[in-house]
């Protein structure tokens, strides 16, 4: 039997990319699975897209209450959260400081840190009760390498979550709650969408696929109470890390 068996988790950006395949894999895993997410239609598609149950609740991370509602729910429809992936992120097409927008640096840090925040805030009081919980934040390589790529707001975003992950981390350790920042390179998602330069079909075949990360976050949750991972950086084979 799976060590996941019963395990219940939630998964924030579960409409699509890394969110929706980190979901099915939970759930082929004897995960039991809620996703959250913006639009409806994407969560529609990714529950009929998985042999297991997958239940869904629309919610904008960004919103403290909607944050709030997606919590209050899960309590009563899938029980307490054993996993919490925060996996919701966005990026914009003009991200130069000389072309980005004061409303979308405002938009990137709400979703891609705040929205981190928000949800880690509404799931510790239930995970310090049990002296137990895994929390995955997907960061991303501009998190720690702050590259012109990612663009200003989006590297100030995913640094933040960084941030907030390591130090809860550090908070959180003695009562059992294990945080993991997971810094993804280039990954074949809908963010490749908004890049300011089209990305080729040959190029997007060559980087990371969801399933990659999906594979790195099961090793992750799997993994014993006494063992934690503050930080794994997965890039494709063809990516530079230095």
């Amino acid at each position: 039997m799976s060590t996941l068996e019963g395990k219940v988790a939630l998964i924030t950006g579960g409409g699509s990319g890394i969110g929706a395949e980190i979901a099915r894999t939970l759930a082929e895993n004897g995960c039991r699975v809620a996703i959250a997410g913006r639009r409806e239609s994407r969560l529609q598609e990714v529950v009929a897209s998985c042999n297991h149950e997958i239940l869904y609740r629309v919610c904008d991370v960004a919103s403290r209450d909607d944050v709030a509602g997606l919590f209050a729910w899960a309590a009563s429809h899938v029980g307490s959260i054993d996993i919490l992936i925060n996996s919701a992120g966005i990026n914009i097409a003009k991200r130069s400081m000389a072309e980005l927008d004061p409303t979308d640096w405002d938009k990137l840090l709400q979703i891609n840190a705040t929205g981190a925040y928000n949800c880690i805030r509404e799931v510790l009081p239930q995970m310090r009760e049990r002296r137990d919980g895994v929390i995955v934040n997907i960061s991303s390589v501009a998190g720690i390498r702050a590259g012109v790529l990612g663009g200003v707001a989006y590297n100030a975003s995913k640094f933040a979550m960084s941030a907030l992950s390591l130090t809860v981390g550090e908070e959180e350790r003695q009562n059992g709650i294990r945080l993991t920042s997971i810094y993804p390179g280039e990954v074949e998602t809908p963010i490749l969408d908004e890049r300011p330069v089209p990305v080729s079909a040959e190029h997007r075949a060559r980087i990371l696929q969801p399933e990659d990360l999906a594979a790195a976050t099961l090793m992750v949750v799997s993994l014993p109470p006494r063992a934690r991972v503050p930080e794994l950086v997965i890039i494709p084979t063809t990516q530079s890390f230095t």
